[in-house]
């Protein structure tokens, strides 16, 4: 059962967190070729200033495979 955790800035509808949730269980069901009946999703608003904090907690660094450039 794979489950996909995204972590952003706050700021975004539930309409736009829905939208982004369902092209990636539609990019995870392709890649992975698994049914989407077991693909979840989860959206976390975090605040620009707590992000260091949080991020760091929650995220192990060695499952990163893409790092943002900022």
């Amino acid at each position: 059962m794979p489950h996909i955790a995204v972590m952003m800035y706050p700021g975004r509808d539930d309409e736009k967190k829905m939208a982004l949730a369902k092209k990636l269980q539609d990019a995870l069901e392709e890649a992975l070729g698994v049914d989407r009946k077991v693909i979840s999703v989860s959206v976390e608003d975090v605040a620009k200033e707590d992000w260091d904090e949080n991020f760091k907690k929650k995220i192990d660094k060695k499952t990163i495979f893409i790092e943002a450039e900022v």
